[in-house]
């Protein structure tokens, strides 16, 4: 990973940003993943955007993207794109998504970038490097007691039965908890806002970004049995602001 491979991430953004934001509480059409997850004209738009500029400038490497697919996924540098992660959130006019660019250099996440393109915020994170929010250096919120802790999290029905039953023990533990917010959060906990985030069945597309950004703030990200993110791990992730509450919390995940 260079300083360009950081600049271009930026650029990425900006063009995914420049496709996105005509969408935005605009009448557009949507359709259904055999998922059941929604996808829209943005989403192609957006993603079609980055792919342009990294098959012009990066040609050699890799792209994992969640619309349009695998492209060179061998290579020894893959980027890795969800144009905007959280479409229903978009589609209900709340700008509370993001779009996820990361750079994965032998399995490990070494540069992410989470960006909402309507109120502005970005959240730049390279191995290295401190995190940068629009600009200037992010800091984690030191909280080493979970009973302190805000916790964040998208959705229950995210979850499968028996990994919510798994999560709603962290709940019952943590000092409140709030729903909603998708990649967000994550920038959230990297500006200290929120203290921890749990998740699970997420996708690469879903997390690579997020670990460059939350680690490079002072914070932590982990599965939940605590082992370091990689490209091969499963969707079950951990962030956490303070590494301390890392290991308080996997061990409620894990009974």
């Amino acid at each position: 990973m260079t300083n360009e491979d950081i600049t271009l991430a930026q650029r990425l953004a900006d063009a995914a940003g420049e496709a996105i934001r005509p969408f935005f509480r605009a009448r557009f059409e949507r359709e259904t993943k055999p998922d059941a997850s929604p996808v829209t004209e943005a989403d192609r738009a957006s993603e079609a955007a980055m792919r342009r500029i990294l098959n012009a400038e990066r040609p050699a490497d890799g792209i994992i993207g969640e619309e349009y697919g695998n492209e060179r996924e061998d290579a020894a540098r893959v980027w890795v794109l969800d144009p905007i992660d959280g479409t229903r959130a978009f589609v209900a006019g709340r700008p509370l998504f993001g779009t996820l660019i990361a750079l994965v250099e032998e399995q490990q996440p070494v540069l992410g970038v989470i960006d909402q393109p309507i109120i502005g915020d970005r959240w730049v994170g390279a191995r290295g490097h401190v995190t940068q929010f629009n600009g200037a250096p992010a800091q984690t919120r030191r909280c080493s007691a979970l009973t302190s802790a805000h916790l964040g999290t998208t959705s229950p029905a995210a979850f499968p039965a028996a990994d919510l039953t798994h999560f709603e023990r962290v709940c019952a533990k943590a000092g409140d908890t709030l729903w909603g917010g998708d990649c967000h959060n994550y920038g959230l906990v990297a500006s200290g806002h929120l203290d921890a985030v749990i998740e699970s069945g997420l996708k690469l597309y879903d997390f690579a970004a997020l670990i460059p950004v939350v680690e490079g703030a002072g914070g932590r990200m982990t599965d939940w049995q605590g082992r370091p993110l990689d490209a091969t791990s499963p969707g079950q992730v951990i962030a956490a602001g303070d590494p301390a509450l890392v290991e308080q919390i996997a061990a409620l995940l894990n009974g």
